[in-house]
């Protein structure tokens, strides 16, 4: 079957970036100490027996920029949770003036990704790691969980980052269109909002995972950004 040409293209995306200075922890927020992720990684130690594989289960970002020591990668399906950009992103993609949005586990349906097995090693420090990734304020935007996946090869236990919908970073369900020009004008020091999800669509492709919802996100923020651009105008938003 041929591979799917997707509408937002890298010449798309690179419209979307601009020089964007990193204002650096919000002196506003709460942030987690290191009391707080050893607490957590006590949890998970307790919950994940040391003859256990440790998994971790990627759906976005982790998928192609997953920064950990790995020596299998499954495609593997969550039931019960689903991607949503529900989290609203003031830093790395986005800015107070003009948040991004960021992809997390929300409950409902199901979600295909990739389960990557940690390589064996010294477990707390890889796990201390991924928590200091993904885990930064009080309230958490995430809750660290143990998700039971399946796969072809069997099911497993893995560790996924679930949305935490107390925590201040939870944007709420959103509509498609509110969605899309977000994506199509934040931009922060990491990237835009558009690159974040033509980095993802693209990695689950090429795993052969269609996401029929994202790839209709995907269409829809390239002809956004199209009409931008065709207007003369500068993506900008009231956001």
């Amino acid at each position: 079957m041929a591979a799917r040409q997707m509408s937002l293209t890298p010449e798309l995306v690179a419209r979307c970036w601009r020089e964007v200075e990193d204002a650096g922890p919000d002196p506003d927020a709460a942030h987690l100490d290191d009391g707080d992720y050893d607490a957590m990684l006590d949890e998970l130690q307790a919950a994940l027996p040391a003859t256990e594989p440790l998994w971790l289960f990627g759906y976005g970002s982790l998928i192609w920029k997953p920064e950990i020591d790995h020596v299998e990668e499954r495609v593997a399906v969550a039931r019960g949770w689903h991607r949503s950009f529900c989290m609203n992103m003031t830093r790395w993609r986005g800015t107070k003036e003009c948040p991004g949005l960021m992809m997390a586990l929300d409950r409902g349906g199901q979600c295909k990704g990739v389960a990557f097995r940690l390589a064996d090693g010294d477990r707390r420090q890889q796990l201390g790691k991924l928590l200091r990734r993904e885990v930064t304020l009080k309230p958490t935007s995430y809750h660290p969980r143990l998700l039971r996946l399946a796969s072809n090869c069997g099911p497993l236990r893995a560790l996924a980052f679930v949305i935490n919908r107390n925590g201040t970073t939870y944007a709420g369900p959103l509509d498609d269109h509110e969605v899309v020009e977000r994506l199509a004008v934040s931009c922060g020091h990491w990237g835009s909002g558009a690159d974040y999800l033509y980095n993802t669509v693209k990695n689950l492709e090429e795993r052969g995972i269609h996401d029929r919802h994202l790839w209709r996100l995907q269409r829809l923020v390239a002809e956004r950004i199209a009409v931008s651009e065709a207007s003369g105008r500068v993506a900008h938003s009231r956001w």
